[in-house]
C-alpha cells in the first residue's frame, strides 16, 4: 500500500465538496489543508471581511507552496499557478450543477441553525450570491479551468460524483 501524493491542489465550484474533502483528506494523511478563500479575505470576527491585496495574497499562497506536505483547496484559478505547478496531484471536483445547487440549499440551512460552520456570515445575500457563483463557474470558470489544466496532464483527475472520489482513493492507497 501507497500513500497519498503530499502536495495536493483540490478545485471546484460553490458546493461541490471540496472543503469537505480536503478536511476529511486531511485528518486521513495527517497533511494540513489550506483555503485559498482564506488568502482572499481576512476574516474578522463580528465584522464583514476585509478582501487582501493581491501581494498578501499571493505571499501567503508562497509561503504554503514551500512546505514538503500540503492540502490546497478553492475555486480560484487565475492566480494559483504557483499551487499547481508544485502540486503531485490536481483534483478537479466537476459535481453537476444541480447538485451543487442541492448543496449550497443544504449548507445555508444547516448554517442558520447552527450545524454547520462557515467562515462569513450566512446572509441571505451571501446564499443568493452563491447561486450566481455556481451559474458563474459552470458558464465561465469551469471552461477556462479545464483548458489550464490540460497543461498538468497526468496529475489531474477529474471526480464527477462522490463515487469517483471514493474510489480514486481506494485505487490510489492500494498501489
Amino acid at each position: 500500500m501507497k500513500d497519498l501524493p503530499s502536495k495536493i491542489h483540490i478545485i471546484g465550484s460553490v458546493g461541490s465538496g471540496k472543503t469537505t474533502f480536503a478536511k476529511k483528506l486531511s485528518i486521513q494523511t495527517g497533511i494540513q489543508h489550506y483555503e485559498l478563500d482564506n488568502m482572499v479575505w481576512e476574516r474578522v470576527e463580528g465584522s464583514r471581511d476585509i478582501r487582501r491585496n493581491v501581494e498578501e495574497r499571493d505571499g501567503q499562497l508562497y509561503n504554503i507552496v514551500k512546505f514538503d506536505k500540503w492540502i490546497i483547496e478553492g475555486v480560484h484559478h487565475t492566480w494559483v499557478k504557483g499551487s499547481l505547478d508544485q502540486a503531485d496531484l490536481i483534483l478537479f471536483l466537476d459535481i453537476p450543477y444541480g447538485k451543487r445547487n442541492y448543496r449550497i440549499i443544504k449548507r445555508f440551512i444547516r448554517q442558520i441553525v447552527g450545524i454547520e460552520k462557515a467562515n462569513y456570515t450566512p446572509t441571505f445575500k451571501m446564499f443568493i450570491n452563491m447561486f450566481k457563483w455556481n451559474a458563474y463557474f459552470e458558464n465561465k470558470s469551469k471552461p477556462e479551468i479545464l483548458k489550464l489544466l490540460d497543461h498538468y496532464g497526468d496529475k489531474v483527475v477529474i471526480c464527477k460524483n462522490n463515487v469517483d472520489l471514493k474510489n480514486f482513493i481506494k485505487m490510489e492507497l492500494r498501489q
